[in-house]
């Protein structure tokens, strides 16, 4: 599956996302790009899934009209997400155009 990372993903989640086509949104000239351009341009560019930790997406576009699905991490901070980027793998293996799907990832205890 061809994934796009938005700029609030953790970077360092690529490399822990085997089967997957990973690109940032930096890398296709996109960081400035936000809501529903991104999405418009990643479609275009034939992406299927979008990551993000942007909590507020659900409420600025209507998915169900999208070929892209949406993949929501609960927590943006890489040191949090570390010990379950196997639930983002498990969204990304069941996304589906159109769908929005929310991570939850509890935020690290110091």
């Amino acid at each position: 599956m061809r994934v796009i990372l938005d700029h609030s993903a953790p970077a360092p989640l690529r490399r822990h996302l085997p089967g997957h086509e990973i690109s940032e949104a930096f890398e296709q000239g996109w960081e400035r790009l936000e809501n529903g351009d991104l999405l418009t341009a990643a479609e275009t560019a034939g992406f299927e899934v979008l990551v993000t930790s942007d909590k507020t997406r659900r409420y600025q576009q209507n998915f169900t009209r999208r070929k892209i699905a949406i993949v929501v991490l609960g927590q943006g901070q890489w040191s949090a997400l570390r010990p379950h980027v196997q639930l983002v793998l498990d969204a990304l293996n069941a996304a589906v155009p159109g769908s929005f799907t929310e991570v939850p990832i509890p935020f690290k205890q110091r």
